[in-house]
């Protein structure tokens, strides 16, 4: 007996054995389209779109690319805050074989001209409100051939820049599957990790990657097609756009999308759409809590919430607890790098296991190793590795980098970690936001949770800034809540009585917003900037002062 890979099988039948096993982000939405093509899949308040219409877009869309000369492999960067538009965009890329490039909103045009001459973009489709950077990009990259606007662009523009109105894309006449052989392993996307030292990277997650991810996050994020799903977070981001919009896709449950997650509009959405699921980093989730809607509006329909990016304060996840007593919480813990759920952390172990990221996801193995790619012991401190099919392929055109991320055989995270005896990993900082003071290490997340035990303290981050005795200083950077008073010696005693005097910040700031960036991450690298005249009021002492 031969078999389909074997010689004796004609090239012609390869192909059409690899077409019909096909299994790549387009096919995702077409089997959707079938099973329910009369069900709403997204919807942004301007425009909504049945399954059905929503998998005519993505060919429409891919027909449209191809006839501007866009090939299978070729990059197309997307420059957008949240719209139905997008969601049509990520589709109609991934039906026409090409790898999409998303791109934070927030960069300058010289950061956005980098991603796209790094990633040799052809396309560029950027929204009218963002236009201005998107030229001055394009002008930058210099090698882009399609130019395409979500919405109006000035006369002048469309005719001397050569840009042109997305709606001519969604208006191609040829409605067919253009049906290039997508290999599983083939490009699907490039994501770019926050740069640090340098310029940042391109994370080129392939189809397969994306799709195992997917499972994971169906299955053990207990997500099925009856939820009703609210994206606040931006979808050039993959938490959102990869552990939630293309998995509700994935399995036809129905999406609202908003630009952003501002609390009244996420409280308002969440009421009015019968929302049944929602995620958001603990900074958001914080911000419903404080805002003086959160009481007043219905969410009673709110059975499944979601948080990641930095773990929840205990304090907080009890108020969730308290105050939405119908919702099971899931934390998902990763980065990019893995597309990017690693590990989970369920429903049931939110309070047993307060503060930690959980177990392993399910198509996902993961240790707690020293420097010489060891298991450290239950409870000793080590970096976080993982291996996993949800890994990405590599950093493009970065083979050092790939080399060393994934050295022994594991993607080394660059975060920091404990794992308990029951297999439970509770992540202790980022290797880089460990503070080295007085020759002792502290994990800022352990004072944080510490300060926000305090009553007055609707945010905190501990950093470590430069100081010629200690080297680094612990330091605390606090937004209270409305009208809650406390002072500096007030917040300093309550940790004294906690942490042992070495892990007490040395100084407090009060501000009334943490930086954050699109994703709800605290910018702390920011604050270390921002905040660096702390070390003045510190004086030179021993540790145990």
């Amino acid at each position: 007996m031969s078999f389909a890979g074997s010689s004796a099988t004609s090239k012609p039948a390869r192909v059409d054995v690899a077409l019909a096993r096909s299994q790549s982000l387009a096919d995702l939405l077409r089997r959707s389209a079938r099973r329910h093509p009369g069900r709403l899949a997204v919807a942004d308040g301007r425009s909504s779109r049945t399954f059905a219409q929503l998998d005519e877009d993505a060919s429409r869309v891919a027909g449209a690319l191809a006839a501007r000369g866009v090939c299978p492999g070729e990059r197309v960067g997307v420059l957008s805050r949240n719209s139905v538009d997008y969601v049509q965009t990520i589709f109609g890329v991934a039906r026409a074989g090409a790898v999409l490039v998303p791109i934070n909103f927030m960069l300058g045009p010289d950061e956005i001209g980098y991603v796209l001459a790094h990633s040799s973009a052809v396309a560029l489709l950027a929204q009218d409100a963002l236009l201005p950077v998107a030229r001055d990009a394009a002008k930058a990259a210099g090698q882009l051939r399609i130019r395409v606007v979500y919405g109006e662009a000035p006369e002048g523009v469309m005719r001397d820049e050569g840009w042109e109105p997305f709606a001519s894309l969604l208006g191609h006449e040829d409605t067919g599957d253009p049906a290039p052989l997508i290999a599983a392993d083939d490009p699907a996307q490039i994501l770019y990790t926050s740069g640090t030292e340098s310029r940042p990277k391109g994370a080129v997650l392939s189809h397969a990657a994306l799709i195992a991810q997917y499972g994971s996050c169906v299955i053990d994020g207990g997500m099925d097609r009856h939820d009703t799903e609210l994206h606040a977070m931006p979808l050039f981001h993959c938490a959102q756009q990869h552990c939630f919009l293309v998995p509700d896709i994935q399995l036809g449950a129905s999406s609202h999308i908003l630009s952003g997650p501002d609390p009244a509009a996420v409280l308002e959405a969440l009421e009015r759409h019968r929302v049944t699921k929602f995620f958001a980093p603990p900074t958001v989730w914080i911000s419903l809590l404080r805002h003086p809607d959160f009481d007043r509006r219905d969410l009673s329909s709110l059975r499944k919430g979601y948080y990641g990016a930095a773990i929840m304060p205990v304090e907080v996840l009890r108020e969730i607890g308290e105050r939405l007593p119908g919702v099971r919480l899931w934390n998902f813990y990763g980065q990019t790098e893995m597309a990017p759920v690693a590990v989970m952390l369920q429903p049931e172990d939110q309070l047993r296991k307060a503060g930690s990221a959980g177990q392993a996801a399910l198509n996902v193995e993961t240790r707690v190793v020293d420097s010489r790619g060891d298991d450290v012991a239950p409870g000793e401190i080590g970096e976080i590795v993982h291996r996993s099919p949800h890994a990405i392929l590599g950093y493009l055109d970065d083979p050092e980098k790939t080399a060393e991320a994934f050295r022994g055989g594991w993607f080394h995270s660059g975060d920091l970690g404990v794992m308990d005896e029951e297999g439970y990993l509770t992540v202790v900082d980022r290797i880089k936001d460990m503070i080295k003071t007085g020759g002792e290490n502290v994990a800022s997340r352990e004072v944080e949770e510490i300060i926000y035990e305090h009553p007055a303290v609707a945010e905190v981050a501990v950093v470590g800034v430069r100081h010629p005795s200690w080297i680094e200083a612990v330091v605390a950077i606090v937004a209270t809540k409305p009208g809650v008073a406390v002072t500096e010696e007030e917040l300093r005693a309550h940790t004294r009585a906690r942490l042992a005097p070495f892990k007490v910040p040395k100084a407090v700031a009060f501000v009334d917003a943490l930086p954050k960036n699109p994703s709800g991450k605290i910018l702390k690298r920011e604050l270390r900037e921002r905040h660096a005249d702390l070390a003045e009021r510190i004086p030179g002492a021993s540790p145990g002062r």
